[in-house]
């Protein structure tokens, strides 16, 4: 069942537009996780690569107010949001590096017997049978579970067992009639095969009918043609493995991923005696529901899932917050937890690269979604790779800072049409994004445009008398919602009644610099500072502003300025390191901020 049916669009549905790869692909691995703040020999192994333990938020290299305020802001959506909970209760957990420096549980795990179409209300389990949240409570993973397939087909194509560019119906030979004979491996791990997003196999009475609705199937697209996410890529790909391997999934995420990495409390199918631990889902009922099995408790909610007896490529693990967080560690570690390797680093970045670039805002790795800011708020970079489930779950990995965000929710108790879109996702994101400093360029304090949405934040220099024209000089760091947020730099000559572009040119060390000739930035940085540069023109009283512009929607990281030095040929006409020409700055939105 996909996520996005109940919440975020990509940015191109949202109409913000940005050659699909070919041929070899040359790939460096991830950087060294060991490289990471506080990260010490003492929790990793031999070779440096961190293993996790608890820690506080100043070992993880993490601000700890920004860590509080993500629990705050995770505990407004236990009330309406805006008309009904967002979730029941979850599990939040956030960290960096080798440290777990946020394990939180909040509100309930099991709250609600029954939902009431009538009244559109839901019936309440007696306080005494309502089970808190808890760091180790159990939840169905719904679409997380791609993942899990997801690694199981590289750890294939690792061992040459599976071509990356084979045809799907070389292994299956069923499976390429109505059209499919054309669908690779990479089109299924990618959701650019052409399949819909789902159909009812759980109509069907058998397994063998069941796999006959596949084999039947047509793509509403040519494959290759455009992204869709769909279901049914996954469910093809469980298939294939199966049939190449000669093993069940159930058994080969157990032999492959859960045993060597001790993720002890995570499996498809979990046994009853977990289910007073275990989130509960929805009061499955038609017509909501495909099937009307009431509350769903202790077993798969996906109805696709639950037809397949449990164990099904696109969903059915259940998992914990601590598991999910040593999967999520294996991965930003280039494949190895402790002594256990799952993968080749080379492997894992196949999974952290943009195979879709045809399609932008759909980018995607092989099986991980990327740079989504709908669930990954301003965590999302190029790199940053994650996925959600449908029942609330998510997982979000940031290469780029070496950082990790976890939120399990149970977002369908006591029913689906309770929850939309994905805000406390994002706004756990955005906080721990935050919680990444970012320190200034030079001195104490850089100017930080903050991480509002729907605004316009100005930072304003004083009038400058330029002679002979000029030149402004000053660090800057950006990392936008691409397109859609942007930095802009603007002059004005008749006190601010009418403003200009001013152009500009940015450089990062060791690269050559890049013109910006409309006066503006958009997107991601590289999270590093570059120095920019700008001519101004012979002109008296000449004021120049910084405005930040974002939309209603998302945000990323935001905008730094630093170190400002505007000078003609033979006098410095403004430096901020000045305090008297530093107390001339207008901010409006702006602060001066140490990270």
């Amino acid at each position: 069942m996909t996520d996005r049916a109940g919440g975020g669009p990509t940015r191109r549905q949202l109409g913000r537009g940005l050659t699909a790869l070919g041929g070899a692909l040359i790939l460096a691995p991830l950087p060294a996780a060991s490289a990471a703040p506080d990260a010490d020999e003492s929790n990793g192994d031999a070779h440096g690569h961190p293993t996790l333990r608890h820690g506080s938020a100043e070992r993880a290299g993490l601000l700890p107010a920004h860590l509080r305020q993500l629990v705050t802001d995770a505990e407004a959506f236990l009330g309406p949001s805006p008309k009904y909970p967002w979730y029941a209760g979850a599990v939040l957990l956030a960290g960096r590096g080798g440290t777990v420096a946020l394990h939180h549980p909040i509100g309930k795990a099991v709250r609600y017997s029954a939902y009431d179409e009538k009244t559109d209300t839901a019936v309440e389990f007696p306080a005494d049978q309502q089970i808190a949240m808890a760091k180790d409570t159990v939840f169905d993973l719904a679409s997380v579970s791609k993942l899990f397939t997801s690694i199981l087909a590289v750890q294939q194509i690792e061992r040459g067992e599976l071509e990356l560019e084979g045809k799907v119906a070389s292994y299956l030979p069923d499976f390429g009639g109505a059209g499919k004979q054309d669908i690779t491996i990479r089109q299924l791990l990618t959701h650019t095969s052409g399949f819909r997003a789902w159909i009812p196999l759980y109509s069907a009475p058998t397994y063998e009918e069941k796999l006959q609705l596949i084999w039947k199937e047509t793509p509403l697209n040519p494959p290759g043609t455009r992204y869709l996410y769909s279901d049914l890529n996954l469910i093809s790909l469980q298939l294939v493995l199966e049939k190449i391997t000669g093993h069940a999934l159930d058994a080969l995420l157990r032999s492959e991923i859960t045993d060597p990495l001790g993720m002890r409390r995570t499996r498809f199918n979990p046994p009853a005696s977990w289910r007073p631990k275990t989130a509960a889902t929805e009061d499955a009922r038609k017509p909501w529901s495909g099937l009307d099995r009431g509350l769903v408790w202790g077993e798969v909610h996906d109805e696709n899932a639950y037809s397949l007896g449990g164990v099904a490529g696109h969903a059915g693990v259940f998992s914990t917050a601590w598991d999910l967080a040593v999967l999520g560690r294996t991965l930003l570690n280039g494949g190895v937890y402790g002594r256990a390797r799952i993968l080749e680093p080379e492997s894992v970045e196949l999974m952290f690269t943009d195979f879709n670039t045809a399609f932008p805002g759909d980018e995607h790795g092989l099986g991980f979604e990327l740079y989504q800011h709908w669930y990954m708020g301003a965590m999302a970079t190029p790199r940053t790779a994650g996925h959600t489930g449908f029942t609330g779950t998510s997982l979000v990995l940031d290469p780029t800072t070496d950082s990790f965000l976890i939120v399990l929710g149970n977002s369908v108790h006591p029913v689906r049409s309770w929850r939309s879109g994905s805000a406390p996702r994002v706004a756990a994101a955005n906080n721990l994004a935050r919680a990444v400093p970012v320190r200034p360029a030079r001195g104490r304090t850089a100017w930080f445009s903050g991480m509002a949405t729907a605004t316009s934040a100005t930072l304003t220099l004083p009038a400058l008398d330029l002679g002979a024209g000029g030149r402004l000089r000053c660090a800057l760091w950006w990392d936008t919602e691409p397109q859609a947020d942007a930095l802009f730099l603007e002059s004005s000559t008749d006190g601010g009644t009418t403003w200009r572009p001013v152009p500009f040119t940015t450089a990062r060390h060791g690269e050559a610099a890049q013109d910006h000739p409309a006066g503006s930035v958009t997107g991601w940085s590289g999270r590093v500072w570059h120095r920019l540069s700008a001519d101004l023109p012979e002109t008296r009283q000449l004021v120049l502003r910084w405005r930040y512009a974002t939309d209603r929607l998302y945000v990323g990281r935001g905008v730094y300025v630093d170190a400002q030095r505007v000078a003609d040929d033979d006098r410095v006409v403004f430096d901020e390191a000045r305090p008297a020409d530093a107390a001339r700055i207008e901010a409006v939105g702006w602060t001066a901020a140490k990270n």
